[in-house]
């Protein structure tokens, strides 16, 4: 079955699929001898050398999924310039990638597989992808605070994240939420005045930190898996817009909108009787609107000809028309004014006229 080739590469455990993107764009890739482009099919008969090395797909007996519990300072990044990255951390032989991210400061469970297909399918399917937390605060833990963590202190959208709160003691408190971000849980304490202590994040879906040491990890039981699959394949995809933030009154966005025409402020536009006549030199507003097209008027000639009575009139006084003007003479009974006849301009032509002079020649 031909699958893509980044992908091909990514499960290979070579890098990540942007990496092999990137790697592809470069001209560093070639399937069977010939380089490689973006979005090539390749299948496991084909030669595939990224950077001069041949790779092979990995079988489905490699796959690795594992639960570790990640001490504070351990940044979860596979990024190798990165000091302190859950790579180096870990130092597994295969290469792995975490799902998800917990910050720098906290610790707790954080899954980790080389299987790049259950990685977009929890992070895609955000409505149950849950996290539980156990979070120490610096002062006592009021009822007022608990409601507002509830409600994501006030913030749009968080009321999608399906938030469960819980106070085990008068400083620590346990909350659950989906699709949570890094560092969510210390900006909404912070926003309410108060500081974490620690945090540590003890479940990512079914499966939990119990039993595993701080810096540990261990593979994922078959049991685990089976229930984690079977989540991942009931739930389908995340529904459109499950994790953006939502408008804030959608029924008088859309149901209330005003008809064209008419203004927000005055309500709906009126109709029958009351509606405004349209002024002649604008179109309704329901309609195209043109550029307004004036017509000269046409010119009508006067009998006898020349042009029309008043023209001369009508044209401003000491502007020129880059014509010359004629001075009118005395008017003929058989036709309009014309005035003396102009002088002849250079030499006179006497084209025609030459032969009928001469002898002996036809006039």
């Amino acid at each position: 079955m031909a699958t893509r080739l980044n992908k091909y590469i990514s499960e290979s455990g070579v890098c990540s699929r942007r990496e092999a993107d990137r790697y592809i764009e470069q001209g560093s890739v070639f399937v069977n001898g010939k380089r490689a482009t973006v979005g090539t099919q390749v299948t496991g008969k084909d030669r595939v050398v990224v950077n001069g090395s041949v790779i092979e797909p990995r079988g489905e007996e490699e796959v690795v999924y594992i639960a570790y519990n990640k001490p504070p300072g351990i940044t979860t990044t596979t990024t190798v310039g990165v000091r302190d990255n859950i790579i180096r951390a870990i130092k597994h032989s295969v290469r792995l990638v975490p799902v998800g991210q917990l910050d720098k400061e906290s610790q707790g469970l954080v899954l980790l597989t080389n299987n790049g297909e259950l990685v977009n399918k929890i992070l895609r399917s955000s409505h149950v992808h849950e996290n539980e937390y156990v979070v120490m605060l610096n002062k006592p833990i009021t009822e007022q605070f608990l409601e507002a963590i509830a409600t994501g202190a006030g913030q749009p959208g968080a009321e999608a994240q399906q938030i469960k709160i819980t106070k085990d003691t008068p400083y620590i408190f346990r909350i659950s939420l989906l699709h949570d971000t890094i560092r969510q849980i210390r900006r909404w304490c912070e926003q309410l005045g108060y500081e974490v202590v620690q945090m540590e994040r003890i479940r990512v879906m079914n499966v939990s930190v119990k039993a595993l040491g701080v810096g540990e990890w261990r593979d994922l039981r078959p049991g685990e898996l089976k229930v984690l699959q079977e989540t991942l394949d009931q739930a389908g995809p995340a529904p459109s817009g499950a994790a953006r933030r939502k408008r804030t009154s959608t029924a008088a966005f859309w149901g209330e909108r005003p008809a064209r025409g008419a203004s927000a402020k005055t309500g709906p536009a009126p109709t029958g009787a009351d509606a405004p006549k349209p002024s002649p030199r604008s179109k309704p507003t329901d309609e195209w609107l043109e550029m307004p097209t004036e017509q000269k008027p046409k010119r009508t000639a006067r009998p006898g000809g020349g042009r029309p009575a008043g023209s001369a009139a009508a044209r401003p006084e000491g502007k020129s028309t880059g014509r010359p003007t004629r001075t009118a003479g005395p008017r003929s009974a058989g036709g309009p004014a014309k005035g003396p006849a102009a002088p002849p301009k250079g030499k006179p032509s006497n084209r025609g006229t030459r032969g009928a002079s001469r002898p002996g020649k036809r006039s």
